[in-house]
C-alpha cells in the first residue's frame, strides 16, 4: 500500500496546527480522516468525534488507538534544527499520525492476514476518556497498540491508575482568637495524614509501585455566617492498590465532617512482557536498527480505560520523549517519528505471521 503524495511530517505538522483542547478535535478529527482516506482507508468521524479509519480484510483485528485532543496551550507550529515543535508532537497526535502511516504503508499480504482499526480518540486528557470509552463496546480487538511516547524503542507494558479526590469542609464562623481549627486548617491536617499515608506505603517500593500525591487546587470562600474550605487532589496508583482500595483507606483517615467525593477513577494496569504483540514489537523495533526497552509509566492513559474492557495483550508505543509531554517546549525529533513508523509497519507485518487468534 503507498502512501500516496501524503508527506507523514507535513501531514503531522497540519494536524498541530488544528487547535484541539479537550472536547473541541471535531476540526482536526475531520483533518485526519481527510488524511485517512486519501491513503486508501475506509475513514469517517464518528459520534464521538473520534477520527477512525479502517485498512485491512484479515482475521487478526489489530485497534491502534491514540488520542488527538491536548491540554491547553499553544506552541508555535515550526520546524526547528530537526524538531517539529506544536501541542500534540508528542502527546500524543505524533504517535497517532505515525500509526495512520504505518498502516499505511503495509504490504497487501499483510493486510490480508490483518483487519486494522485507527482511532483518534478524544477527551483523553480529561477524566471523560470520551473517546476511548464510545469504541470499547463496538470493537473486538486480538491486539491493541495505544499510541502514547514511549520513545521508538521503548514499550510501554503499564500504566498506574488514578483517582481524583475534592474534599469540602463548612462550618459555622468564629473569631480568630478562637482556639477551633478553621475550616482550611481542618483540610490542611487532613492532607498531611494522605501524606504520611501514601509515604509508609512507598517504603522500599520502586517508583511504578508507589502512591504518588499532588495536591491540585485549595480554596478557602470569604466567610460571613459560614466558612468554608475546598481541595482536590489526585493520587497515581500502583497496581497492588485499585481505585476502591484506596477510597477505603481515604475515607477512614477522614473525620466525619468533611465531605469527600472521589471520580476518575481508573484501575492501574501491567500487562505480561511475553505476547505475540510484545515479541512483534521487539522484533520490528530491531528490524528498524534500534534496541527495544520495556518501560511502566507513573501516569494514565487510555490503556487504564480500555484493559477492562478489552482482554487482549496491550501496549503503549509511539514516537516523541515523554517528559516533553504539556511542556512548552513540546516537539518531535523528525527522525525520531520516521523511525516509529518504520518500526511499527515491522513489527505490524510480523505480528500479521502469527496464528490468528481462536
Amino acid at each position: 500500500m503507498s502512501m500516496g503524495t501524503l508527506d507523514p511530517v507535513e501531514f503531522l505538522r497540519g494536524a498541530l496546527e488544528i487547535p484541539s483542547p479537550s472536547g473541541e478535535e471535531r476540526l482536526v478529527a475531520e483533518y485526519l480522516a481527510e488524511g485517512m482516506a486519501k491513503l486508501g482507508m475506509r475513514a469517517f468521524v464518528d459520534e464521538a468525534d473520534n477520527a477512525r479509519g479502517q485498512i485491512g480484510q484479515g482475521p487478526i483485528q489489530v485497534v491502534l488507538l491514540g488520542h488527538i485532543d491536548t491540554v491547553p496551550g499553544v506552541i508555535p507550529v515550526r520546524l526547528q534544527d530537526g524538531k517539529l515543535f506544536g501541542r500534540g508532537a508528542v502527546d500524543a497526535k505524533g504517535p497517532f499520525v505515525a500509526m495512520i502511516f504505518a498502516a499505511a504503508s503495509l504490504p497487501e499480504e499483510t493486510l490480508d492476514r490483518l483487519t486494522l482499526h485507527l482511532v483518534g480518540a478524544t477527551e483523553e486528557e480529561v477524566p471523560s476518556s470520551k473517546g476511548a470509552r464510545f469504541v470499547a463496546g463496538r470493537l473486538r480487538p486480538d491486539y491493541v497498540v495505544i499510541g502514547e511516547p514511549s520513545g521508538w524503542e521503548g514499550i510501554t507494558l503499564g500504566y498506574k491508575g488514578r483517582l481524583l479526590v475534592k474534599v469540602r469542609r463548612e462550618k459555622d464562623q468564629f473569631h480568630s482568637a478562637h482556639h477551633e481549627p478553621n475550616a482550611a486548617e481542618e483540610l490542611i491536617s487532613y492532607f498531611v495524614a494522605i501524606k504520611a499515608w501514601a509515604e509508609a506505603m512507598n517504603v522500599g517500593q520502586k517508583a511504578f509501585d508507589q502512591v504518588q500525591y499532588t495536591l491540585r487546587d485549595f480554596r478557602v470562600h470569604p466567610a460571613e455566617l459560614k466558612q468554608a474550605a475546598e481541595m482536590f487532589f489526585d493520587l497515581r496508583l500502583p497496581p497492588r492498590l485499585p481505585p476502591e482500595e484506596a477510597i477505603r483507606h481515604l475515607t477512614a483517615y477522614a473525620p466525619p465532617t468533611l465531605e469527600l467525593e472521589f471520580f476518575g477513577r481508573e484501575i492501574p494496569y501491567l500487562g505480561p512482557k511475553d505476547t505475540p504483540l510484545t515479541r512483534a514489537l521487539r522484533l520490528g523495533i530491531r528490524k528498524a536498527g534500534g534496541r527495544p526497552v520495556f518501560k511502566l509509566k507513573t501516569g494514565t492513559s487510555d490503556m487504564n480505560v480500555l484493559a477492562p474492557h478489552w482482554k487482549a495483550p496491550m501496549v503503549a508505543y509511539g514516537p516523541g520523549d515523554s517528559t516533553l509531554d504539556h511542556t512548552p517546549y513540546e516537539h518531535v525529533a523528525v527522525g525520531e517519528f520516521l523511525k516509529g513508523i518504520e518500526a511499527l509497519r515491522k513489527a505490524l507485518q510480523v505480528l500479521a505471521e502469527a496464528p490468528a487468534p481462536s
